[in-house]
């Protein structure tokens, strides 16, 4: 079977996307700027190919044999003096030129949910300028619109471990965040479907009060919610607007805004958030115990 080029491997998600190409027995290479990175995953004869996404040059060649490219390049947080549009935009563009050069048949992107209609975070204005090249490529695509990770709530549990967790509003708003492992499967069934788009979340279906309340009772604590009135969340943003650097308002723009919409994306998977959090906690303490 051809190769499967897994763009963005060392990170989260990546890292899951090689664990089921390898599952499936499907030959990957992993594109990375550190090798290192990958340490765990050598005994799995996984081909690795050093180089910087954000600069062209290093990405000569890395197509070759390659039949579907699948990038997960992407920063929740500008860092090293890189913006949104350096990474989850110029740098996918490269990688997608290199695609188009080698004739990959097919490129499939990971994007955010809504990303298409939330025009004003920085971070999916920059996803979505490259969705629109994706699209305008000829190539056959896909783009995956994962409904949040269960990864990204970790600051809600730590948050619930040292004290009452804050909501905006009566936070009855719902989602279903989805674990890495389970959308991993979902990136690598799609390189044999023709969908354009799948907006996909996990099992289940969840108030933003609900996966609070699991976060407290990870800890063992009482369900304390704090509900502020949806104007403060509002007269943050506009603070920090106001207040902090574009780098640093990207990452409480993008989940500021992500808190006062309900998604809710096809159900998928057999990961449960309560599970993660109780896993979170164990290894939390554990580490504690060790220091």
């Amino acid at each position: 079977m051809t190769k499967i080029l897994v763009a963005g491997a060392s990170g989260y998600l990546g890292k899951y996307i090689l664990e089921e190409l390898y599952k499936w027995k499907i030959p990957a290479v992993a594109l990375v700027n550190d090798p290192e990175k990958l340490e765990n995953l050598k005994n799995r004869n996984i081909k690795t190919v050093q180089a910087e996404v954000t600069r062209p040059k290093t990405l000569s060649g890395v197509c070759k044999d390659v039949e579907t490219v699948i990038s997960t390049v992407g920063i929740t947080r500008p860092k090293d003096g890189l913006s949104y549009m350096d990474v989850d935009y110029h740098a996918n563009l490269n990688l997608l030129k290199e695609a188009e050069r080698a004739r990959v048949r097919k490129f499939i992107y990971v994007s955010v949910i809504d990303g298409d209609k939330l025009h004003h975070p920085k971070i999916t204005e920059a996803k979505e300028r490259f969705v629109d090249a994706l699209k305008a490529s000829g190539l056959e695509y896909t783009v995956i619109r994962p409904n949040g990770f269960f990864s990204d709530l970790r600051e809600v549990l730590l948050r619930a471990e040292k004290r009452s967790v804050v909501l905006f509003g009566n936070g009855e708003l719902k989602l279903n965040p989805i674990h890495g492992a389970d959308l991993a499967e979902v990136c690598v069934r799609a390189i044999a479907q023709k969908d354009k788009e799948i907006s996909v979340g996990g099992p289940d279906i969840l108030t933003q009060n609900e996966i609070a309340e699991m976060a407290l009772c990870a800890w063992n604590k009482p369900a304390d919610i704090v509900h502020l009135p949806e104007w403060i969340r509002s007269l943050i943003l506009t603070i920090a607007k106001i207040f902090l650097s574009r780098q640093r308002f990207g990452p409480p723009e993008f989940f500021l805004t992500l808190l006062a919409r309900e998604s809710i994306a096809t159900r998928y998977g057999t990961h449960r958030l309560q599970d993660f959090f109780n896993q979170e906690v164990q290894q939390i303490k554990q580490q504690s115990n060790q220091k």
